[in-house]
C-alpha cells in the first residue's frame, strides 16, 4: 500500500497543472458543503436565541376571522376579561398579560421618529422578561386612571433623545404628551422586531389615547405556562375557556388561535431544513461536476500511460496492483481537494461570521462529512478509469506509442 501511495503521489505531481485544476473542482464542492453546514448552524442558533428572548414557555393567543355560512366573518376580538378568565381558571398557566401595539411617529423635544408604541399591563414585563433599568414602573393607580406615563427602550432613547437622559421628559404620541418615568434594559432583536425600539404604557392609556378602542379589546393575549411540561395542558385549558366565553362549540372554527414557542421552533426547523436541503443540493451538483472532472483526468492519464501499464504488467504486476494504483491517484486528488476545501471553508466562515455577527463553528461532524465525501468521490469516480487500466492487454499496451 505504501508503494501504491508513493506511485499515486508521483503521478499527481507529474501533471501539476492538470491535478491543480482537478483539485479545484473538489475544493469548491467540499467548501460549499462545509460552509452551508456552518451557516445553517449559526442561523439556527441566532434565531433560536431570538425566540428564547421572547420569554420562556410562552403561549400567544391571536384573534382570527371565522367562516359563517360560507363567508369569512371578522373576529369579535380578545379582551382584558378573556385574559382575566385565563388567569383565574387555567391551572397550567402561571402568568397572563395583554398586549396591543401600533407603530407611529413619536415626537420628543429633541427629535421625532417612527417608534412602536405598546399598551400592556404590569404583568407584561415579567411574562416577556423586560426589566426596568432606570426610573420606575407605573403604579396600579396610574394604570387604573389611564395616566399619561410610559417607559422607553434603548433604541427608542437613541432615536428620540440621543445621549440625553429621558426620565422626566415628555414624548408626544399623536396629540397627547406622555411623561417618561422609566427606561428598559436592552433586550435585543427577536425574530419579528427590535425589542428595544418601543415605548410601553398602561393598556388603558394606549386604548383611550393612542388607538381608541371600545370594549376593553386587546390585540394579543400572552400566557406563560408553569413549565415546558405544562404547555400542552395550558393550550387545552385556554382553548376550552375561550370557546366557552365566546360561545363556540367543540368542532367549530374558533375566532382565536393559540401558538407556542415550540410551534415557532418547529416552523423554524422546517424552513431551515428546506433551505439546507436546497443549498446542499447545489453543493452536491458542484461535487458531481468535480467528480466527473476527476474521472476525465484519470481516463486521460490512463491513455497517456498505457505503455507504462504494459511494462508493469510484463514484469509481474497484477490487475489488482494496476487498479489500486490509479484508484489511489483519484483518492489522493479528492482528498487534497477536500483538505483544501476545509481550509477555504474555515476562512470563508470566519469572514461571514465577522460580517453577520453570527457564530459559525465548523463542527467535527461537518469536517468528517467533508473527508468522507472526498473519499467516496475518489472511489466512485476513480473506479472506471482504474478498471480500464487494469483490463488493458499487456501486449497491446507495450505496442502503444
Amino acid at each position: 500500500m505504501l508503494g501504491t501511495l508513493r506511485l499515486a503521489l508521483a503521478g499527481v505531481w507529474r501533471a501539476k497543472l492538470r491535478s491543480a485544476l482537478t483539485v479545484l473542482g473538489i475544493l469548491i464542492g467540499i467548501a460549499a458543503v462545509v460552509v452551508v453546514t456552518a451557516l445553517t448552524t449559526g442561523a439556527r442558533q441566532v434565531v433560536g436565541n431570538q425566540i428564547e428572548s421572547l420569554g420562556s414557555n410562552l403561549l400567544f393567543i391571536f384573534s382570527q376571522p371565522t367562516a359563517r355560512s360560507g363567508a369569512r366573518v371578522a373576529a369579535l376580538g380578545l379582551t382584558e376579561d378573556d385574559a382575566l378568565a385565563i388567569r383565574r381558571e387555567a391551572s397550567a398557566v402561571s402568568k397572563v398579560t395583554v398586549y396591543s401595539d401600533v407603530r407611529v411617529q413619536v415626537v420628543s423635544e429633541i427629535a421625532n421618529d417612527s417608534i412602536q408604541v405598546v399598551g400592556a399591563d404590569a404583568s407584561y414585563f415579567s411574562v416577556r422578561g423586560f426589566s426596568v433599568e432606570g426610573g420606575r414602573m407605573w403604579t396600579a393607580s396610574e394604570g387604573l386612571v389611564k395616566a399619561k406615563v410610559c417607559l422607553i427602550g434603548q433604541t427608542a432613547i437613541r432615536k428620540l433623545f440621543g445621549g440625553v437622559d429621558p426620565i422626566g421628559r415628555f414624548v408626544r404620541v399623536g396629540k397627547h404628551p406622555f411623561r417618561v418615568i422609566g427606561t428598559l434594559k436592552s433586550k435585543g432583536d427577536s425574530p419579528f422586531e427590535d425589542q428595544d425600539d418601543r415605548i410601553i404604557m398602561p393598556i388603558g392609556s394606549w386604548r383611550s389615547r393612542v388607538r381608541p378602542t371600545s370594549g376593553r379589546r386587546v390585540q394579543l393575549i400572552m400566557a406563560k405556562s408553569k413549565s415546558s411540561g405544562h404547555t400542552a395542558q395550558a393550550v387545552r385549558q385556554i382553548d376550552g375557556i375561550l370557546r366557552q366565553r365566546h360561545r363556540i362549540d367543540d368542532g367549530e372554527e374558533a375566532d382565536f388561535r393559540v401558538r407556542t414557542q415550540e410551534g415557532f421552533k418547529k416552523r423554524q426547523d422546517a424552513v431551515f431544513g428546506a433551505l439546507t436541503a436546497l443549498l446542499l443540493s447545489v453543493a452536491a451538483v458542484s461535487l458531481f461536476v468535480g467528480g466527473v472532472g476527476v474521472m476525465n483526468i484519470m481516463l486521460v492519464s490512463v491513455a497517456e500511460r498505457t505503455r507504462e501499464i504494459g511494462i508493469r504488467m510484463a514484469i509481474g504486476a497484477r490487475k489488482l496492483d494496476i487498479q489500486l494504483q490509479f484508484l489511489a491517484e483519484a483518492v489522493v486528488l479528492t482528498l487534497l481537494g477536500g483538505g483544501l476545501g476545509i481550509l477555504a471553508a474555515l476562512g470563508l466562515a470566519t469572514v461571514l461570521s465577522q460580517a453577520t455577527g453570527w457564530e459559525m463553528p465548523l463542527s467535527g461532524t461537518a469536517v468528517g462529512i467533508a473527508v468522507t465525501t472526498s473519499l467516496l468521490v475518489g472511489f466512485v469516480f476513480g473506479f472506471l478509469p482504474a478498471r480500464r487500466a487494469a483490463n488493458l492487454d499487456p501486449i497491446e499496451a507495450l505496442r502503444h506509442e
